[in-house]
C-alpha cells in the first residue's frame, strides 16, 4: 500500500517557474543550470513570494520542483547524490527527517541558525524551521456547544465520539499531528487512539473538506490546521462562517505544533547559493514575505510578528516535541495496521 502511494507521489510531481524558468520535456522535469534548484512541498504562493524576493534582493535565479511532502521526501531518497536538488523545502518536518535519516542533508550554519529560536528548530540542526502551524479543532457551535467540546484530542477515541468528528488521514498534515502523538506519547496509546479514529471519525479528503463538512453542518466537528480556518475567514467565510476553533493548549497532543522545514542538500550544485536562499527566507525579512503572503502560518523568525489575526505561538501550549525523533515510516505502519491507509 505505501509502495502504491509513493508511486502514485512521484507522478504527481510537476514543476513550475519561478524568476528563472524551467522546462518540461515529455512530462520530466529539466532544471536549469543556471537556476537554484528548490524542492518545495511548501504552499505555492508563499514559495513563489520567496523565490521572487529572493532574486530581487541577490540576483540569484531559483526554479522550483513542487511536489508534496511524502512524494517529494521519498523522491530525494531515491535520487540520493545524483539529485538536482539545491534545497529541500517541506510543509511537515517528518519529511525533511526522512531524508535526513539518509544522511543527504548539509548542517545549517550557526548564523542562520540563530534567526530561529532553538525551541523551533531540531537538535540535529540539520535543518531549520521556515514557518509553523498548529493542530486545532474546528466545531460547529449548533452541533456541538462549547461546553462539550473534548478536554483532549485523546478523548476522540471514545465510543461517544462515534459519527461525530473527522479528518484528513490520508494526508501529510494529519500524519504529522499523529508522528507528535506518537512521539509523545508512544506507540501503545497512539495504536489505540488510531483504532478509535477507525472506528469513530469520518474520513475526508483534507483539510478544507473537513472544515466545510464541520460548516454544513455533516459533522460536528474536526481535526485541522489553523491556518486554513483563519485563511477562509479573511475572505469570504463560505467554507467557516459557522464554525469556531477550539485550541487544545495544555500539552495535548491536540496542541501539537508542526514545523515546516527547510534544508541545504549535501550534494548541491550551488551551495552558496542555497544556504544564501535559506539564510534569507529565516530573516526577517523573508519572514516577513511569509506574513505578507497571507498564507497565515506562523512565522518562526526572532522578532517577527504573525498575522495579528493568530493567537500567539507561544500560548499555545503545544507537546515539547523535538521534530527530529518524528518518524513518517513509522505513522505509515501504524495507520496501515489500523486499516486507516
Amino acid at each position: 500500500m505505501r509502495r502504491r502511494t509513493f508511486l502514485t507521489g512521484l507522478g504527481a510531481l510537476g514543476t513550475i517557474g519561478l524568476v528563472g524558468c524551467g522546462s518540461k520535456s515529455d512530462g520530466e522535469y529539466v532544471a536549469d543550470a543556471d537556476s537554484l534548484q528548490v524542492y518545495s512541498a511548501q504552499h505555492e504562493n508563499l514559495t513563489k513570494a520567496w523565490a521572487a524576493a529572493f532574486t530581487e534582493a541577490t540576483g540569484i535565479k531559483v526554479q522550483v520542483r513542487k511536489g508534496s511532502d511524502s512524494s517529494m521526501g521519498h523522491q530525494l531518497v531515491a535520487e540520493g547524490s545524483a539529485s538536482t536538488a539545491d534545497v529541500f523545502l517541506t510543509e511537515n518536518s517528518p519529511a525533511m527527517t526522512l531524508v535526513e535519516r539518509s544522511k543527504l542533508l548539509a548542517p545549517v550554519e550557526p548564523a542562520t541558525r540563530a534567526q530561529v529560536p532553538a525551541n523551533l528548530t531540531p537538535s540535529s540542526k540539520a535543518w531549520i524551521s521556515i514557518a509553523a502551524r498548529s493542530t486545532v479543532l474546528v466545531y460547529n457551535p449548533s452541533k456541538l456547544p462549547k461546553a462539550e467540546l473534548p478536554k483532549s484530542l485523546m478523548d476522540l477515541a471514545g465510543p461517544e465520539w462515534k459519527d461525530r468528528w473527522g479528518c484528513a488521514p490520508g494526508g501529510a498534515d494529519f500524519q504529522a499531528i499523529v508522528a507528535g502523538m506518537l512521539s509523545g506519547q508512544g506507540e501503545q496509546k497512539t495504536t489505540e487512539w488510531l483504532a478509535g479514529l477507525k472506528t469513530n471519525a469520518r474520513a475526508l479528503q483534507n483539510n478544507i473538506a473537513t472544515m466545510k463538512s464541520v460548516n454544513a453542518g455533516e459533522i460536528p466537528c474536526g481535526v485541522i490546521y489553523h491556518y486554513y480556518w483563519y485563511r477562509d475567514q479573511a475572505g469570504t467565510k463560505e467554507g467557516s462562517g459557522n464554525t469556531q476553533l477550539h485550541y487544545f493548549r495544555n500539552q495535548d497532543p491536540g496542541a501539537f505544533v508542526s514545523l515546516s522545514g527547510g534544508a541545504v542538500l549535501a550534494g548541491a550544485k550551488k551551495p552558496a547559493e542555497a544556504r544564501k536562499f535559506l539564510a534569507y527566507i529565516t530573516s526577517p525579512a523573508g519572514q516577513k514575505v511569509l506574513v505578507d503572503s497571507q498564507s497565515m502560518e506562523y512565522a518562526v523568525g526572532t522578532g517577527v510578528a504573525s498575522a495579528p489575526a493568530l493567537p500567539a505561538l507561544n500560548t499555545l501550549q503545544a507537546p515539547p516535541v523535538d521534530p527530529f525523533t518524528l518518524n513518517s515510516d513509522a505513522v505509515s505502519r501504524l495507520m496501515t495496521d489500523a486499516g486507516i491507509l
